[in-house]
């Protein structure tokens, strides 16, 4: 019988995207990569547990949840949680910043210091450029000041930054234009607290690390994984926790790794997709790992 693996979700460095795996793990994600894994017959997903810990019902959950939580988890998992603003005396500082993920897509938001740029990279922020850095209480303040004056949200849907990815402006400078102009009006404005410190306008692009240069539109995404079914593909592009991955036949499907945890997935190889994908409306011995 195939070794099963968990995954627990993908995470970026300087470096690039990982896979990390239940037990310590990882597996590296190069472009142009096999990426191949199926999932175990007869399996059921369930829920990865909240803060570190495992589920205490071992509860079944939707394929197509990208928390892989059931509902009390869910709750757990949020409570004293920055995103959620049910945390408030986090003596750490925050860094308040503009992403932008494509034309008309730009969005205001807040990390930990201590976390660089990892928070962008996450989201798939093709471009970004930091606007200052203070206590979390001045930092949220500036997030709702700015959403606010500049009319720009918080949020951007994953379904609209896969759509574009592949028709992005070609150079830095075109793909940084909205953020210059918002970061101008954004340091012009008053109200800003006291407390928090203001940061010159510098952009960072990711087109490199993503892979996004001369990407091919994309047939459409995963919408969920299904016991005995499979993926394969080799990786073109890897942004977010979107991994864009081109079939045997030579179509690209965007796999959002969320969907990979609570599933116990096995080796394959040689594989295509064979679980199901919402195609977009327009074109855009024991392993040492499994794969």
């Amino acid at each position: 019988m195939a070794q099963g693996w968990k995954c627990s979700g993908l995470s970026w460095s300087a470096d690039g995207p990982v896979l990390r795996w239940d037990g310590g793990r990882q597996s590296a994600l190069t472009r142009g990569k096999r990426v191949a894994f199926g999932v175990a017959e007869g399996g059921v997903r369930t829920c990865v547990g909240a803060r570190g810990h495992a589920c205490p019902a071992r509860a079944a959950v939707s394929g197509r949840s990208t928390g892989a939580r059931c509902e009390e988890c869910a709750r757990l998992d949020r409570a004293h949680s920055v995103a959620a603003d049910t945390l408030t005396d986090d003596p750490r500082p925050y860094r308040v910043y503009l992403a932008w993920f494509g034309p008309g897509m730009v969005k205001v938001g807040i990390t930990a210091h201590q976390r660089g740029s990892a928070r962008l990279l996450e989201q798939g922020a093709v471009c970004f450029s930091w606007l200052g850095t203070g206590p979390l209480m001045a930092a949220r303040r500036t997030e709702e000041l700015l959403r606010a004056a500049l009319s720009v949200p918080d949020r951007i849907p994953y379904g609209a930054k896969r759509a574009v990815r592949s028709a992005l402006p070609g150079s830095a400078g075109e793909r940084a234009a909205e953020l210059a102009g918002l970061h101008a009006r954004a340091v012009a404005l008053g109200g800003w607290p006291d407390s928090l410190e203001r940061a010159p306008y510098r952009p960072v692009d990711h087109v490199e690390i993503f892979g996004l240069a001369a990407l091919p539109a994309a047939l459409g995404e995963v919408s969920e994984l299904v016991a005995g079914g499979s993926v394969g593909g080799r990786l073109r592009a890897a942004a977010g926790p979107d991994l864009h991955l081109e079939t045997e036949g030579g179509e690209v499907v965007v796999l959002d790794t969320r969907l990979m945890t609570g599933w116990e997935l096995v080796p394959a190889a040689g594989v295509d997709i064979s679980v199901p994908v919402r195609e977009f409306k327009e074109a855009v011995g024991v392993q040492d790992g499994l794969f």
